[in-house]
């Protein structure tokens, strides 16, 4: 079982065995805040390696299923409601999109919106080429710290998850779990969900043991991730 512990603000704190530190101390949720108040802006839509901006700061990138709640998840946690575009259609993002903060110089941080994978309401040429896109980004941008593979917390890890956390592996990508729509199951069946993705990342070489889960609706666990990411640059440093 994983216990959580409100916060402020409707957000979620999860902690676990496989987290030394038992979660995210006050300083550390308060960093991660700061990290984000900046004024997100978009950069650089990117539908070929040719079109990538230059490779200046740290990146995070977010990737998933098509329609697993991306685009929702990075406006959680930038406080923006429409930084990223969000659609009903699945594969609506067929770029790979870049943003940025007013404070970027000091916070280091660009992250990257990339195109769904799995089902998309495109040709399959289409899908095809978002694919190799997605695998020649992630095999080489020296500056991408760490990925963020988002999963449906309704539905667990599926295969599309699966060959893209391998290809992670491979390509020697840090890589995190994070749970989307997680208010959409009750506290005990997020709990087996949790247990049941750890279990399956356990032998995964560049996968990060916490699994963390979200929210965009409610904005559970969206100050805990912000935190994640800045334990992630502090320990860059």
């Amino acid at each position: 079982m994983v216990p959580w512990t409100p916060r402020k603000g409707g957000a979620c704190a999860m902690t676990s065995a496989a987290d030394p530190s038992g979660g995210f101390s006050d300083a550390e949720i308060e960093a991660g805040r700061r990290l984000f108040a900046g004024d997100w802006q978009f950069v650089a839509a990117a539908g070929a390696l040719t079109a990538l901006p230059p490779m200046a700061t740290t990146e995070i990138a977010f990737a998933g299923r098509s329609n697993v709640g991306k685009s929702s998840l990075i406006n959680a946690l930038t406080g923006r409601h429409s930084l990223a575009r969000t659609s009903a259609t699945p594969g609506r993002t067929q770029e790979l999109i870049f943003f940025d903060s007013g404070h970027s110089a000091a916070s280091g941080l660009v992250l990257v919106d990339m195109p769904g994978y799995g089902y998309a309401a495109a040709p399959k040429s289409k899908v095809s080429a978002w694919t190799r896109l997605i695998h020649e980004f992630l095999r080489g941008r020296a500056t991408l710290a760490r990925v963020y593979v988002l999963v449906d917390a309704r539905r667990g890890m599926m295969p599309a998850d699966a060959d893209i956390l391998t290809l992670l592996d491979k390509a020697a990508v840090s890589y995190q779990v994070v749970l989307t729509k997680s208010d959409a199951l009750a506290a005990a069946e997020l709990a087996e969900r949790l247990t049941e993705v750890r279990a399956k990342l356990a032998r995964r070489p560049a996968a990060y043991p916490i699994v963390l889960a979200t929210s965009a609706e409610t904005g559970a666990g969206v100050a805990d991730l912000r935190a994640a990411i800045h334990r992630l640059l502090k320990e860059r440093r």
